[in-house]
């Protein structure tokens, strides 16, 4: 163990953390565009007119099923292998947020979408679960932001992999997999823990309103 961290260079960790940085940045930009498209397409398929349900649903269907490794590279390929290196008008980072953006669309649509018809039958706590949803949602984004490593993004991922490429021998690299497990691991555990706190507070707001009417 000694010899395995020796090998590591100095501020390892704290570049490996930076790049988890990326990671949930890219995460939140997502999630940003993914409202800003998806809470109009849930209204309309909730709340709208049948015309409106017509015309929202496509959009969320085709979203839902369109790949985002695809899009990522769709937008690599005509944003920025076109010209010079470095002259995309928007960055990788950015072009990854925008290919987790019909993700985090079709989620929200769906999940507000059934937010909304809850809300209205007068669920309300099952309306509010949309919000530990959606903090679940963020956390699928933030591990599937490591795609970013394919287009050069110096996230997390990226930065395990440089690393155990430079490592001197098999049982190295395995040691700094493993790191990158743990570390990733440990971000999606701390998803599921806010989730579930979320949950539980949600519920229990909804049972005092209730308790005072039984009183």
């Amino acid at each position: 163990m000694t010899s395995f961290l020796g090998a590591l260079p100095d501020g390892f960790m704290q570049h490996l953390l930076g790049g988890v940085g990326i990671n949930f940045w890219i995460a939140t930009v997502a999630v940003v565009l993914g409202l800003a498209a998806g809470l109009p397409l849930a209204y309309g398929l909730a709340a709208g007119p049948r015309w409106l349900r017509w015309l929202a649903a496509p959009p969320v269907a085709l979203m839902r099923a369109v790949p985002t490794f695809v899009i990522m590279f769709f937008l690599y390929q005509i944003l920025d292998s076109g010209g010079a290196p470095g002259t995309s008008p928007i960055s990788p980072r950015m072009m990854v947020a925008w290919a987790l953006m019909p993700y985090a669309a079709a989620f929200i649509a769906d999940s507000g979408a059934d937010a909304l018809r809850h809300w209205r039958e007068g669920s309300r706590t099952a309306a509010l679960l949309l919000l530990p949803n959606l903090v679940r949602a963020y956390f699928v984004m933030v591990m599937s932001s490591g795609i970013s490593a394919a287009i050069g993004v110096q996230d997390g991922i990226s930065i395990i992999l440089q690393q155990a490429n430079a490592m001197g021998s098999f049982a190295q690299q395995l040691g700094v997999y493993l790191l990158g497990i743990l570390v990733f691991g440990a971000i999606l555990q701390i998803g599921l823990l806010a989730v579930n706190r979320l949950r539980r507070l949600l519920v229990r707001l909804a049972e005092v309103p209730a308790a005072g009417q039984g009183a």
